[in-house]
């Protein structure tokens, strides 16, 4: 879980963010043994950045061991090969490198940030951490240890046992159900030899998905590829996970004497690779995505002054998509915030936006896409993953300006029909009936 980075110059050089290009060069790099990477190569500073992902995730626990997809990625940096945790990150440390992993329901993945002039051995200690990770158990029981405290500070925290809850209540006995972090039981269970085992069947190179910006070609990067990752199973061992639609018109209620309450409306979602995707994520931009535009943010902050913001996302994963609203409200005021945002909806649905809110939503996802997505070496080399796990193509960043621009108004209004028709799930934390359908 530990990174380092070496002072002065090469902290400096490492914070560096990358300028945004008008068009960002992406090359496809294949190695002798097919392993795939996609490529912006940029030699203006001289720092290397990967990005790399292996479908799976928490979804991948084993039943009673929760928390072990988790618990591994905060070991990748605690031994590998024949260097114990204290020599590992001693070399991270002379090296000047940047390692992290993380995990959620569906992948986990890692990056690591270097200065070319060092990258033959940082990436050797990168082929190390991901083929022959030691599981030591002294590391093992510390990182358990850090998760554990997390975990009973969640079990005192309201909204956190509230958004669990809902999951619970939304995915039922599906993996999407559990956090990725487990319980303090499921954890307590995991031993060096299960994770050995975890790591043997979901690390592979058929679930790999890799993005590289900086200061490398793609010739030497090919043979990167097949020296960091080339010694991977070549099949990852992964259980199948069913698609899963969350149980709407339900509400879950988590009491609790709080000042405020918490609100969260779960609506259905999208694909990714759905022919509306666009139409969605337009609706939802109008609807609560633009944070200081949104009807949203209009009816519940600016008009009545009922919250400090009140925001909607699309959420896609892997196996399940939906659509959610989110806010805090003093607890008094629970069931007139939950009214205007019911109105919001009802509006949204029966009418469509305008033609003006259309016409704005368009402007702001083309235009800050390059500033979320394209600002830094992370930001880009992350989005390459991202691009290649949805498959939308070398060329996306090319057409998504015109897939977004042909988006109609009628598009929009079927896409608040299709979306906001059911009854939500609704989830409220707070004093006892604050919040009673809108009243």
């Amino acid at each position: 879980m530990r990174s380092f980075l070496n002072a002065g110059a090469l902290l400096a050089l490492i914070l560096v963010v990358v300028p945004a290009k008008a068009a960002v060069q992406i090359q496809d790099v294949t190695s002798q043994k097919g392993i795939e990477a996609w490529l912006v190569e940029d030699h203006s500073l001289p720092i290397i950045t990967f990005q790399f992902s292996f479908k799976g995730g928490s979804a991948q626990d084993p039943e009673g061991k929760e928390g072990i997809a988790n618990l591994m990625t905060g070991l990748f940096d605690e031994g590998a090969g024949d260097l114990d945790s204290d020599a590992f990150q001693l070399k991270l440390e002379e090296l000047g490198a940047e390692m992290s992993f993380r995990t959620n329901s569906d992948e986990i993945s890692g990056q690591v940030r270097m200065l070319a002039e060092n990258s033959d051995e940082v990436l050797d200690l990168v082929r190390l951490a991901i083929t022959s990770p030691r599981f030591d158990a002294d590391p093992v029981e510390r990182i358990r240890s850090q998760i554990a405290v997390g975990i009973r500070s969640d079990e005192r925290d309201p909204r956190k046992q509230g958004f669990l809850k809902l999951s619970e209540a939304l995915y039922g006995d599906h993996p999407y159900a559990h956090p990725d972090e487990g319980t303090l039981e499921s954890l307590a269970s995991i031993s060096p030899e299960d994770l050995k085992a975890f790591h043997a069947r979901v690390f592979a190179r058929s679930n790999l998905t890799i993005g590289v910006v900086g200061a490398i070609d793609a010739g030497r990067l090919a043979g990167v590829l097949d020296t960091v990752f080339g010694g991977l199973p070549e099949e990852a061992g992964l259980q199948p996970v069913a698609d899963i639609a969350p149980k709407l018109g339900q509400e879950i209620r988590v009491e609790y004497p709080l000042p405020q309450a918490t609100l969260q409306l779960v609506y259905p979602g999208v694909e990714r690779d759905d022919p509306e995707f666009f139409s969605a994520y337009l609706l939802n931009q109008i609807l609560g995505g633009g944070v200081f535009s949104s009807r949203l943010f209009n009816e519940v902050r600016e008009k009545r002054g009922l919250a400090y913001g009140a925001s909607s996302y699309l959420h896609s994963r892997d196996h399940a998509q939906s659509l959610a609203i989110q806010t805090a409200t003093s607890a008094e005021r629970a069931g007139e915030t939950l009214s205007v945002i019911e109105d919001v909806i009802a509006g949204l649905r029966d009418e469509g936006p305008t033609e003006q809110e259309l016409e704005a939503a368009k402007t702001y996802v083309i235009g800050s896409y390059a500033i979320n997505n394209l600002d830094s070496s992370t930001a880009i080399a992350r989005t390459l993953v991202g691009l290649q796990q949805d498959d939308l193509g070398i060329d996306y960043l090319g057409r998504r300006a015109d897939l977004i621009n042909a988006v109609t108004l009628d598009d929009v209004k079927e896409a608040a029909k299709r979306l906001l028709s059911q009854e939500p799930a609704l989830l409220v934390v707070g004093p006892a009936e604050q919040a009673q359908n809108g009243g």
